[in-house]
Formats: structure tokens, C-alpha cells, sequence
């Protein structure tokens, strides 16, 4: 009886129709609304408690990240028994990768529940992942770590992991390519700049050389994208050399 009556304290104390998003989102019913909606603030709109602590997603993110790495990690260690623990750190990496959280994050559209002061167009793209951790850090104060393990198998697990095709993709292209510059020694070294052009928004011009030679260029929100865009564009100029290599 007392779980009927937390969901109806919250459903009436809360907007009806995001309870009923995030039950269908998460495939069942949550308990205290609440949580959902912090993960979902952002830092921009200054809300505390009344202890004075801040209400928004950046802590429910730093739970969530814990919870879905540790819930992947039991995963791989049950279905790859014979794999090392190299193989096992690689292997959660590619599946926790930021590229991946916001592909989760977009797929299921949760940048469309943030509430936020600032333009989401210039929050960053890493926003999607991000709400998707605090949304598993939600789910685990909210319902605890079982609930948590049932949804992280059926959105993440289920649909997104097969362990053939994670051991070929590349999650840092950046790492690649030091790798292999440290094995064949070659010179590797990323000159970057701040590039405003005629946009509002702050970009990075990044030029890639290697043995002192510009080999490609990459032009992002941020240092690391645009780091990480010029290595992706310089694996294939090499790519012949680095598969062989590596």
C-alpha cells in the first residue's frame, strides 16, 4: 500500500504528463517523480533545496555513470569468461563511450525534457549522454540497483551490444594514432587555435602533423572533437600502415 501511495503523493504533486513519459521511457512505474526532474535541471537554473544544496543533473550523472559502468562490467565478465582484463576494460569503454551515451541520449530524445536558461542549440553535444547518465542515476535512488540492471539490459545491452562488432570499432581515434606513432615512431603533434569566424559560437581549428608535415585539419565546439576529427582524417591517409602495425 505505502508504494501506491508514494506514486499517488508524486502524480499529484507533479506534472501528469511527464510521470506518464517516463514510465513508458523507463517500463515502469517511478516512485518519487521528483528525482526524474532534477535529472533534468540544468546547472543554469541555479535551483537549490532547502539546505541550500543544487538541484540538477550533474550529481544524478556522476551516479549514473558509476551505475552503468559497473552494470556493463558484470555483462562482459559473465558473457566473455575466456577474455582478459585488457580485453574487458577495452570492451566497456567502447560501450560507455561518450559517442555512444549520446547516441542513447538522442534516441531517446531527452533533451526535449531539459529545462534549462540557456539555448540548448549551445549547451554541447555531450548534453545527450549526459542526460542519460543522470537518468540512470535517477532510476537507481528512485526504484534501486535491480531496476537500474533491468533497464540499462533492455535500452543498452539488448539493442546496442554485440560483442563482434564493438571489437572492431574504433572509440578514439586520437588514442589510435598515438599508438601507433609510438610503435613506428613517427612524430605526432596537434596544433590547435581558437577559430570564432563569423559564428557566435566559440570553435577550434585543430592542424594534425606528422614528421612535422600537415596531414589533415579538424574544426569543432571544442578542443578534443576537434582533435578528435584531424586523427579520424589522418587513420585514413595511414590506415594501410596503422592495420598492419597494430
Amino acid at each position: 500500500m505505502k508504494f501506491f501511495k508514494n506514486i499517488k503523493k508524486s502524480r499529484s504533486s507533479s506534472n501528469e504528463i511527464f510521470y506518464a513519459q517516463i514510465k513508458k521511457m523507463i517500463g515502469f512505474a517511478p516512485k518519487n517523480l521528483s528525482i526524474y526532474e532534477q535529472a533534468f535541471t540544468h546547472t543554469s537554473l541555479q535551483l537549490k533545496d532547502k539546505k541550500g544544496h543544487p538541484l540538477n543533473f550533474e550529481r544524478l550523472e556522476y551516479l549514473g555513470d558509476a551505475m552503468l559502468g559497473s552494470i556493463v562490467a558484470s555483462y562482459l565478465y559473465d558473457e566473455v569468461p575466456d577474455a582478459n582484463e585488457g580485453y574487458l576494460t577495452q570492451m566497456r569503454s567502447k560501450i560507455v563511450s561518450r559517442d555512444h551515451l549520446n547516441e542513447l541520449g538522442r534516441d531517446l530524445d531527452l533533451l526535449r525534457y531539459l529545462k534549462t536558461k540557456t539555448s540548448k542549440s549551445k549547451i554541447g553535444a555531450n548534453i545527450h549522454g549526459n542526460l542519460f547518465e543522470a537518468l540512470v542515476g535517477a532510476i537507481y535512488l528512485d526504484r534501486g540497483f535491480n531496476y537500474c540492471l533491468k533497464f540499462i539490459n533492455k535500452k543498452v545491452i539488448a539493442i546496442y551490444v554485440d560483442i563482434e562488432k564493438l571489437e572492431g570499432k574504433i572509440t578514439s581515434y586520437k588514442g589510435l594514432l598515438i599508438e601507433w606513432s609510438q610503435k613506428c615512431k613517427r612524430n605526432i603533434k596537434f596544433e590547435v587555435y581558437e577559430d570564432t569566424g563569423n559564428q557566435n559560437v566559440k570553435h577550434f581549428s585543430v592542424k594534425l602533423f606528422v614528421d612535422k608535415k600537415a596531414v589533415s585539419k579538424g574544426r569543432a565546439t571544442s578542443k578534443k572533437r576537434a582533435e578528435e576529427m584531424a586523427a579520424k582524417r589522418a587513420y585514413y591517409v595511414f590506415q594501410s600502415e596503422i592495420e598492419t602495425l597494430l
